[in-house]
């Protein structure tokens, strides 16, 4: 009989060009869902996963014109900018870099694939967030996303991501904070 694998918490791009003023890719209510990142990080450590949304070396395909419309986004992983944000940072132990909206991948799959359940918290819920969750669900992952630790673009769009993401079920569920605490490894 094997072994089941653990639930992990993977949260998604809560870098610096996401939280601060003046900066082009600003979420509003980032700071907002810091608190409900910290809480679900001490839910589940240490089978906690960051990710960073960072630029490649060189844009290839459909990517270079949109590193044309976000010219400053072409800054090398080691800019500030992509750093994880200082209320998170002694957190972010195990980190995976992607160069793409999606955050699943082979390092996300060797944790969790085929049968692994995997929690979904960060920004933006309109982007990274539904694109990780999608891709997850797709290699059979089942994903719950915390409606109260992610944040969109806007309200709207936040809100129309997370429905979308709803009917998936039950490859993708969205839960409240209560709800993914309380399911901790099936607790």
């Amino acid at each position: 009989m094997t072994k089941a694998r653990p639930t992990y918490l993977v949260v998604i791009d809560m870098q610096r060009v996401f939280a601060e003023p003046g900066s082009e890719w600003k979420t509003p209510r980032f700071e907002e869902i810091i608190e409900p990142v910290k809480h679900l990080v001490r839910a589940y450590a240490p089978h906690v996963v960051f990710t960073r949304f960072i630029a490649p070396p060189a844009p290839a395909g459909a990517w270079v014109a949109y590193y044309q419309d976000w010219p400053f986004a072409l800054a090398a992983a080691d800019h500030p900018m992509w750093q994880i944000v200082p209320e998170l940072a002694d957190a972010a132990v195990n980190v995976i870099d992607r160069p793409t909206f999606s955050k699943w991948g082979e390092k996300l799959a060797e944790l969790l694939a085929p049968d692994g359940q995997m929690v979904l918290a960060g920004v933006s819920t309109d982007c990274c967030v539904i694109a990780t969750a999608l891709a997850a669900a797709d290699a059979g992952v089942q994903t719950l996303v915390v409606r109260e630790a992610c944040a969109g673009v806007d309200d709207a769009s936040h809100a129309q991501a997370l429905h979308v993401m709803d009917l998936f079920q039950p490859l993708i569920k969205v839960v409240s904070l209560a709800e993914a605490r309380a399911r901790r490894d099936g607790g």
